[in-house]
């Protein structure tokens, strides 16, 4: 005679969908997506991004239109990387200070146009410099800190008078949110938010983003002296930690997938808003899965999404955030 089966059935909640939605612990909406969109010269522009399978480099008015989309579809943030003209860098970035560039362009026409979405800025020089670096060389090849600092935080409030929300530093530059936000608060700015790229570590994952802003070939060396070692977890906790003591309002995990663990560690350890960048490089080889027959688009992409959420994230960067809201919404 068999012992009575114990009892609780944990695949009693699981027998019906109306019963599966209800008892879901992570929830995944259009109001957890950023779309990053990549800002092209001239007008009238659609520039498809080979290693970037349905992502394309879009002039200022085509931005528009894509803002107008995502608040339609409810998606609440954009970020913007512009892709430089080869003549306009150069050794020091000098582009990314003029108030007449790509991005600020975009920023004002989209702010115009569509007041009440939220744009998020890259502050980096790596879409400026003619050597792909992030930061300002030395002779002897070296990123240099301080003096690179100084060109971020100016920067920082050229896009910011253009009317920019979010203040996103990428560049891994010791010291720069604090003196950003002290930059941003003198020059009137307080409620300019900072999403620092806490914790950006030196990834292979960044290929196809480097096609999509121009830089691919262009990079001297490596990043490693200022992106984190990718074999780290307790540094980035280091990382985050000084970034909220210099007053970031939120912090970032770049790559995404790769460093669940990094984004689960650092919502426990500060409890504070956490956001990742699903990189270039994840979403081509989902793009490259789907076109080989390995996995379905619709299935693969809320899975992942939903990853992030339950990892802990506030919200998450993606090139899928049109697609994924469209699903969401429907």
């Amino acid at each position: 005679m068999h012992a009575p089966f114990p009892a609780l059935r944990l695949r009693r909640t699981r027998s019906a969908a109306w019963s599966r939605r209800l008892h879901r612990e992570t929830t995944l909406t259009p109001a957890d997506l950023i779309w990053p969109l990549f800002i092209a010269e001239g007008e009238g522009v659609e520039e498809p991004i080979a290693s970037l399978p349905g992502v394309s480099r879009w002039s200022v008015d085509g931005i528009v239109s894509r803002a107008r989309e995502a608040q339609a579809l409810g998606i609440p943030c954009l970020a913007f990387f512009p892709n430089t003209p080869a003549h306009l860098r150069s050794e020091d970035g000098r582009e990314a200070l003029n108030p007449d560039n790509l991005i600020c362009r975009a920023i004002r026409a989209v702010k115009e146009a569509v007041p009440d979405i939220g744009i998020l800025t890259d502050v980096a020089l790596d879409p400026y410099t003619a050597h792909g670096h992030d930061g300002l060389v030395d002779a002897a090849g070296y990123v240099v800190n301080d003096t690179t600092v100084e060109i971020l935080v100016g920067q920082s409030l050229n896009q910011a008078a253009a009317g920019a929300d979010i203040i996103a530093p990428s560049d891994m530059m010791d010291g720069r949110v604090g003196t950003i936000r002290a930059a941003l608060e003198a020059d009137g700015h307080a409620n300019v938010q900072i999403m620092a790229y806490a914790a950006k570590y030196a990834s292979a994952f960044y290929g196809p983003f480097r096609d999509a802003v121009g830089s691919r070939g262009l990079l001297k060396g490596d990043k490693a002296t200022y992106q984190m070692d990718h074999g780290n977890a307790e540094e980035a906790l280091r990382e985050v930690a000084l970034d909220l003591a210099e007053g970031a309002d939120s912090v970032m995990v770049k790559p995404g997938l790769p460093y669940l663990d990094i984004v689960a560690r650092v919502k426990q350890r500060f409890e504070v808003p956490v956001f990742a960048y699903q990189v270039s490089g994840e979403y081509a080889m989902i793009e490259a899965a789907v076109a080989a027959g390995a996995a379905d688009r619709d299935a693969i992409v809320l899975e992942t999404l939903t990853a992030f959420k339950r990892a802990g994230t506030s919200g998450v960067l993606t090139y899928h955030a049109v697609h994924a809201a469209r699903l969401l919404g429907a």
